[in-house]
């Protein structure tokens, strides 16, 4: 796990984070965020064509022989979006390791007390709704730490994955309520963790 998160640029932490937010997402307004989020990491996209499902995204594409890309998101707007995207395309292994990653992290959130990460996620919302995003990376901190602070976490498991764990359970806990924070709080969690991991 640790070479995984430990890469230049962040990119492989990125795709652990989108991975652990999308298991179980029911709210369709948080579905949403997601899609888009996946798509402004370039994840719904297959160049190639080996996906199966259409994504429309009007970025001012244009076909081999010159044409704007031909659209269907009049016809496919009343459509809610998928929020399983088309992961990197190539070694299969390389593909998958982000998601086993995260579902290793959602094993360790599953040990959490739920009191308290329950407070902690409330604390959050309400602190980040009434503040700046350049004061998000300081509270997302903070409701880590107290939690850290009053929970029991196994011996066995390193450091480094309970906090990552914790901080995407807030990050997501926080997203499903108020799905309008998702993208700052992904970015902030995205810097935070690959602050916290090096």
């Amino acid at each position: 796990m640790d070479e995984l998160l430990n890469t230049s640029g962040g990119q492989n932490t990125a795709l652990v984070i989108l991975a652990f937010l999308q298991a179980d997402c029911c709210n369709v307004d948080y579905n949403k965020e997601l899609h888009s989020l996946g798509t402004g990491l370039n994840l719904t996209r297959d160049i190639n064509c080996n996906g199966s499902r259409i994504h429309t995204l009007d970025d001012g594409d244009l076909e081999t022989d010159g044409h704007p890309v031909s659209s269907f998101s009049g016809f496919l707007n009343d459509i809610e979006p998928s929020v399983e995207h088309q992961w990197p395309i190539g070694n299969h292994e390389a593909a998958a390791a982000p998601q086993q990653v995260a579902i290793e992290l959602r094993e360790i959130a599953d040990q959490f007390e739920r009191e308290f990460v329950a407070q902690a996620t409330v604390n959050l919302r309400r602190r980040i709704s009434a503040s700046n995003y350049e004061q998000w990376n300081n509270y997302l901190s903070q409701e880590v730490e107290w939690v850290m602070r009053h929970i029991r976490v196994p011996q066995h498991l390193p450091h480094e994955q309970v906090i990552m764990a914790l901080t995407l359970t807030l990050v997501k806990g926080v997203c499903q309520q108020a799905p309008r924070f998702l993208k700052h709080l992904f970015n902030t969690a995205l810097q935070y963790i690959c602050r916290s991991t090096q």
